[in-house]
């Protein structure tokens, strides 16, 4: 299945379990990362879906702009008031040099020209501003139980492998990038989380948040986690 066709079908499924528990805790770890290079800054969320992050980034942000392939993804941002456009990350619909950080998340992993993505990422980046890169990370748990576990439902007609997905440690995402981008560090999402079904167990789900917290930044942990966010920055 394209792209295209797949997140239109994932769009009704895609917040049923936003908000809560263990997909809340993914979209603070990786919102946090933003607000540290993005606070009062001209911001692009580079495969937006359907705004949950983007709505909660404009509150910090100089101003917030997203872009999704989806129409369906995107018609429920426009509903959240947000700024939106409609275009592939391989092709930004942004004139270079247009924004203090550009960052996606849990889009780049379904991107096969992920060296084009990169570029146009780059390209729409003002020089000394960041990009915030988040891949699927092969050295993780998550990967091990994604290995394992049977597919995931994300509408009444697919799964989670009808898309292409790919998964790439650090060594390879450093051969993805421009050599306007220069590597600055990197945030691991989900590192100690074995199955998402912890995070509904009140005290247990409280505890693996704050091990998850303290862990995203740490130099012997981070780079285990099963979303690996990189931090890079435009020369």
């Amino acid at each position: 299945m394209d792209n295209r066709s797949y997140y239109d079908d994932f769009s009704n499924w895609y917040e049923r379990e936003r908000g809560v528990g263990y997909h809340q805790m993914l979209d603070d770890l990786e919102l946090t990362a933003v607000e540290r290079y993005g606070r009062g800054k001209d911001i692009l969320e580079a495969g937006c879906g359907t705004g949950l992050l983007l709505e909660r980034a404009q509150r910090f942000a100089k101003s917030a702009t997203g872009v999704d392939i989806s129409a369906g993804m995107l018609a429920k941002a426009r509903e959240r008031g947000l700024q939106v456009a409609q275009g592939s990350v391989t092709q930004l619909p942004y004139d270079d040099e247009s924004f203090d950080l550009v960052y996606s998340v849990k889009v780049l992993a379904h991107i096969e020209d992920i060296e084009t993505a990169m570029s146009e990422m780059a390209r729409v980046t003002r020089p000394g501003g960041y990009v915030l890169a988040e891949f699927y990370n092969p050295r993780s748990l998550r990967y091990l139980i994604k290995s394992l576990k049977r597919p995931t439902a994300v509408s009444s007609a697919t799964n989670d492998e009808a898309v292409y997905t790919r998964y790439d440690d650090i060594a390879q995402i450093r051969r993805y990038l421009p050599p306007e981008l220069s590597w600055e560090s990197s945030r691991g999402v989900r590192i100690v989380t074995p199955v998402s079904h912890v995070h509904k167990v009140p005290v247990l789900g409280a505890a693996f948040r704050a091990a998850e917290s303290a862990l995203a930044d740490a130099p012997w942990a981070r780079n285990f986690g099963g979303f690996l966010i990189a931090v890079l920055r435009k020369v």
